[in-house]
């Protein structure tokens, strides 16, 4: 019998999802904590009651880089760079906070006097324009161990050419001090564009050192308990990488649970027969949102991770706002209803969870509106019921001053973040030219299946899924992803410039070294696959397309490629203008020794059956049907008013809209003809 556990965590929950041969077994929800999140993963293993010893695999999703770098709580971090470029990072794109605004912050993640300069310069071909000074290289190296810099990152000019210089700097470094981390721009991002690449080889340095703590304390927590097999961490491209390895790419896993739930989402999305899908991971603190199209899901090859933070890395194209069900309902200096981004978080936590959160939020006001069963308990180890006077009473102090009954206060709170949520969604799909009639909602997190329906209807999509287990989808997410390690370099040439010899030499080489790291990882794996791509363009753009190549193609077949993927996009091409290739990519991936299946059950021709009703507000308070999830056989039928209650999610099927669960167990929602 084979055993895995996926987990994520997250800004107020640990999330867990326990498989025997495959099939699901154990879901619970617990606390997050927030100050070693380690414990609260050990904690839901605990809770679980999981046989560690039996265990063959842990795969896991964390927030512990994307806090420490919005809370910028990373490492004591220098930067080395070319003498010149110091002021790179708040140079940037000339970009501003505000789009119609002159004023606003930029906070670096290494402030001005831990970033200094060195004499050396490559050209663009990787030609040695100044020799490295090694005289300053170790002076400066003495000079930042006295003054007790964690990390070094060193980030020379046309580096992803000629690394030689980057080279020979962390070699001199680490004579001085051994115990630095120290991290070479090349061998984070070896591409060109100035500031990405040093924006990215800064967020490796900033996180390194706590990324590799953390692992080792995992490890070390996992091992006192029994555990022996193998543990993999979920990276930001929705492939997962060894524990051993997740120090060195730090930066890639600044996105992992959010990039988990898109993965599964758009798995079970295929389940059911759906191509095209936008998912809507709605948790505690957030609410993240992206765009699957014929089963795979947008990968942006730049993501920003704040103000003048870009990471030049491909990372699946996830969108974040704050609006999760701890989110803190609020009256601006204009009078108007806000709610988010703050939230209540893990602790204190709504007013319902009676953790002493004493300001309303969007759990407090499903609360009060019935469609969260405040006498059911939430999660595994909740053993009471929910603080139902205490959700009544910071709703009311709140609508005192909108000058709102109740109810009405409740249901502004609910339009408002279904606004929020309704208006990112609409930035993917409308403001893209995507059609949201070709799109189906997959939502899940916590929260996400109260607030679907109404995202559904306010921006148009013609379905909604819920999977079996939404509240628990990012850590399923980590029990279907394979092992990836991506690779890129760059080389801005016309596509008649290069010989196939060349082009060959250069995939293969990053092929040969995914397949090193994958036999580095102690786990066991599938048969390897290998894929590459070039990032092309028109001569005279910026702007690249991921173009889909094989090793030994010609120069037409490339140039082929490029214009079909080039015409699907733009919906025609440039005629005789040369095409470019920026830089090729590849990825390696395999097969973890463990992953969750999905297996379809025999329909049933039957109408559900309601296992209670009470009242819910709609605008009004309607009698609705309430469902036990677990009861939900595939085939069934019912409509709505509606709840779906399971311990890790609440689903609300608005008035007039009707339900069915296929084949999978997914509720598959739709508005009545």
């Amino acid at each position: 019998m084979s055993e895995l556990v996926g987990i994520d965590v997250g800004g107020t929950f640990t999330d867990l999802f326990y498989t025997r041969d495959g099939l699901p077994d154990v879901v619970i929800k617990v606390p997050s904590t927030p100050d070693d999140p380690s414990a609260g993963l050990s904690n839901a293993l605990e809770v679980a009651e999981v046989d560690m010893k039996a265990l063959d695999l842990i795969v896991h999703g964390t927030t512990i880089a994307t806090n420490a770098v919005i809370e910028r709580k990373g490492a004591r971090c220098a930067l080395v760079t070319t003498r010149g470029f110091r002021d790179v990072l708040e140079i940037g794109r000339r970009d501003r906070p505000s789009m119609y605004g002159l004023t606003g912050t930029h906070e670096p993640l290494i402030p001005r006097e831990h970033r200094f300069e060195v004499d050396e310069r490559l050209g663009a071909t990787g030609e040695v324009v100044t020799a490295l000074d090694e005289t300053q290289v170790r002076a400066l190296a003495q000079t930042l161990t006295d003054e007790g810099f964690e990390s070094v990152v060193v980030c020379f000019i046309h580096a992803y050419a000629n690394p030689a210089h980057e080279l020979r700097t962390a070699e001199l470094l680490r004579e001085v001090n051994p115990s630095w981390e120290v991290v070479t721009s090349h061998r984070v991002c070896n591409e060109y564009f100035e500031f990405e690449r040093t924006s990215t080889a800064v967020v490796q340095g900033y996180l390194q050192p706590l990324v590799s703590g953390y692992a080792g304390r995992l490890r070390d927590r996992l091992h006192n308990v029994g555990y022996a097999g193998d543990t993999l961490i979920m990276q930001s491209s929705g492939g997962v990488i060894p524990l051993a390895q997740v120090g060195e790419r730090a930066a890639h896993i600044v996105r992992s649970g959010p990039a988990a739930g898109v993965m599964a989402g758009a798995a079970f999305a295929a389940d059911a027969g759906f191509a095209h899908v936008i998912t809507g991971d709605m948790g505690g603190t957030s609410f993240d949102v992206a765009v699957v199209i014929d089963g795979e899901p947008k990968v942006s090859g730049t993501t920003k991770l704040d103000f003048r933070i870009p990471l030049k890395l491909p990372m699946i194209d996830v969108h974040t706002i704050g609006a999760g069900g701890g989110s803190i309902a609020w009256i601006d200096r204009g009078g108007i209803l806000q709610v988010g981004p703050q939230s209540a978080g893990a602790q204190p936590g709504p007013a319902a969870y009676g953790r002493g959160g004493n300001r309303p939020t969007v759990t407090d006001a499903n609360v009060v509106l019935g469609r969260i069963n405040w006498q059911s308990p939430i999660g595994k180890t909740s053993r009471d019921a929910l603080d139902y006077d205490a959700a009544k009473q910071v709703i009311g102090e709140l609508g005192a001053q909108l000058g709102l009954g109740l109810e009405q206060t409740a249901d502004a709170i609910l339009t408002v973040v279904n606004q929020n949520m309704a208006g990112r969604t609409r930035l993917l799909s409308v403001e893209q030219g995507l059609d949201p009639r070709d799109f189906a909602l997959v939502c899940f997190g916590g929260a996400g299946p109260l607030h679907g329906a109404a995202i559904m209807r306010e921006v148009g999509l013609m379905n909604m899924l819920v999977p079996p287990s939404p509240g628990v989808i990012c850590a399923i997410g980590c029990c279907i992803a394979d092992i990836r390690h991506n690779y890129s370099q760059t080389f801005e040439r016309p596509v008649d410039d290069f010989s196939i010899g060349e082009i060959d030499a250069v995939l293969a080489g990053q092929a040969a070294t995914g397949l090193t790291e994958l036999e580095e990882g102690s786990a066991e794996l599938g048969t390897p696959t290998v894929s590459h791509t070039a990032n092309m363009c028109y001569l005279g753009q910026i702007h690249a397309l991921r173009v889909p190549v094989e090793q030994g193609w010609s120069a037409e077949q490339i140039t082929q490629a490029f214009e079909h993927v080039y015409k699907n996009e733009f919906g025609n091409t440039l005629g005789t203008i040369a095409a470019i290739i920026v830089g090729l990519e590849t990825t390696v991936t395999a097969a973890p020794p463990v992953k969750a299946q999905r297996v379809a059950r025999e329909l049933v021709q039957t109408d559900a059956v309601a296992a209670a009703r009470r009242p819910v507000y709609f605008g009004g308070w309607r009698d609705a049907a309430i469902y036990t999830r677990d009861t939900l056989l595939p085939g069934m039928r019912f409509s709505g008013p509606a709840v779906v209650e399971q311990a890790d999610a609440t689903t609300v099927i608005e008035p007039d809209m009707n339900v069915h669960v296929d084949g999978f167990g997914n509720l598959i929602v739709g508005e009545s003809k």
